[in-house]
């Protein structure tokens, strides 16, 4: 097989992968800010409730937990397609791990921030959302590029419920034509280019988040 056709069936699946990180991070980040936010403020039965999904999906495979919402679920009457379990799968999986990003990032705030809040009659809301946050978000970006990465990687799992992703293709383009060599190779540099595109673009954020931050705060 030639060299450009293996590229191009690669490329199809590499859009796939591409497809999949793009509508599991959002999902990630949201579970992610969610969780976190109940894990720190929200009454104790809602925080044990967090405790649960961070330790669950924290402690237990990725794979098995594709396996159980694409083969598993649907014993239960709960039938999802195989692109829709992926996502949900690497979403809630990734979400998981960014929820102590999360938490983490708000807690290291200096205190005095809050007491300067709280000095100037700030509401709840508005210390979190206007003093607290936007400091906390700096220090959340380079955990959150890693797990960006990671969901990245992850991505790899969901051509076992026969997602046609770049590991897909990449292992039906094996078996067929034995070019192990050049197709593993271009898939190896297919996801390199892939993680260094977030990276770039997380590198970007922190910037622009920091410069925003030199800007605002409270200063005691």
């Amino acid at each position: 097989m030639e060299f450009g056709e293996i590229v191009s069936v690669l490329l199809q699946g590499a859009v796939v992968t591409i497809q999949i990180v793009a509508m599991a991070l959002p999902l990630a980040v949201l579970m992610a800010f969610s969780f976190g936010l109940i894990r720190l403020y929200a009454p104790t039965p809602f925080k044990q409730i967090a405790i649960v999904y961070i330790e669950f999906f924290r402690g237990t495979s990725a794979l098995i937990q594709l396996y159980w919402i694409y083969f598993v679920l649907p014993f239960f009457g709960i039938t999802i397609d195989a692109m829709t379990a992926a996502v949900v799968a690497l979403g809630l999986n990734i979400g998981a791990y960014g929820t102590e990003v999360v938490r983490g990032a708000i807690q290291s705030v200096p205190k005095g921030q809050y007491e300067a809040s709280i000095a100037l009659n700030f509401t709840s809301s508005q210390r979190l959302w206007r003093i607290i946050m936007p400091q906390a978000l700096v220090n959340m970006i380079p955990p959150f590029g890693n797990l960006a990465i990671e969901l990245v990687k992850a991505t790899s799992l969901v051509s076992l419920i026969t997602i046609g992703d770049l590991t897909f293709k990449a292992k039906m383009l094996a078996d067929t034509t034995l070019q192990v060599g050049e197709i593993f190779g271009v898939v190896l540099l297919f996801y390199f280019v892939i993680a260094q595109f977030l990276v770039f673009f997380i590198r970007r954020l922190e910037t622009h988040l920091s410069k925003g931050l030199g800007r605002g705060g409270l200063h005691s």
